[in-house]
């Protein structure tokens, strides 16, 4: 059979459920979801470990471009808001998690790091260059607010007809489209506005340490 209207795994969920309440098997005889339903199992077990790899990548990334903890965690940060986005988006379109919405997340925490290094690493060479920390910050939010911005924006315009689609394969496109509009939304806010002034406060406090 083919499911429409409703995501896959819910279907065989709620069929399975029905079937094993109404109907009696003899004994020896078995229920087994192949198809599609198989292939999601299959995809999402794979996803269960490629997601942890690529946050674990990305940190051993940010770690080795920074030579710093601090700031490979703080640009990190931008991973769990951004996903938070992309959670919300789907729950306000009412779209279940699926595989394509976890390749979404994948991209997603992409270009949310990417915004992160590009407003951190223009704050770190500019107190490096004898700039005050707050001045520093101060400047590097507002210089770098137009890339982040263009950045967050030509992505999100590119996936707008992905999530708006009703053709063939518009099943596989929605999700994934959602989730990185959604998330880009939030972890904008949070380069922008977040990741300034925790490493504001960090630096002060180390410096204070000093």
């Amino acid at each position: 059979m083919n499911v429409r209207g409703r995501d896959l795994a819910g279907f065989v969920s709620e069929a399975s459920r029905l079937v094993g309440e109404k109907v009696k098997l003899p004994a020896g005889y078995s229920v087994d979801w192949g198809g599609k339903f198989e292939q999601l199992e299959s995809a999402s077990r794979r996803l269960a470990i490629t997601v942890p790899a690529v946050l674990l990548l990305i940190f051993v990334l940010l770690y080795l471009n920074f030579g710093s903890f601090v700031p490979a965690m703080l640009i990190s940060l931008n991973v769990p808001l951004a996903a938070t986005g992309g959670i919300l988006a789907l729950l306000l379109r009412g779209m279940p998690f699926s595989i394509s919405a976890g390749v979404g997340f994948i991209a997603l925490f992409g270009i949310a790091v990417l915004n992160g290094i590009v407003l951190l690493t223009y704050v770190i060479e500019r107190h490096k260059d004898g700039v005050a920390i707050e001045e520093a910050v101060e400047g590097g939010a507002r210089t770098r607010m137009r890339p982040v911005l263009m950045t967050a924006l030509v992505a999100s315009l590119g996936f707008i007809p992905m999530a708006l689609s009703h053709g063939a394969g518009a099943e596989v496109q929605r999700p994934l489209a959602t989730v990185v509009i959604g998330g880009l939304v939030t972890s904008t806010a949070l380069t922008l506005l977040v990741l300034p002034a925790v490493y504001l406060w960090l630096e002060k406090r180390r410096e204070a340490r000093r």
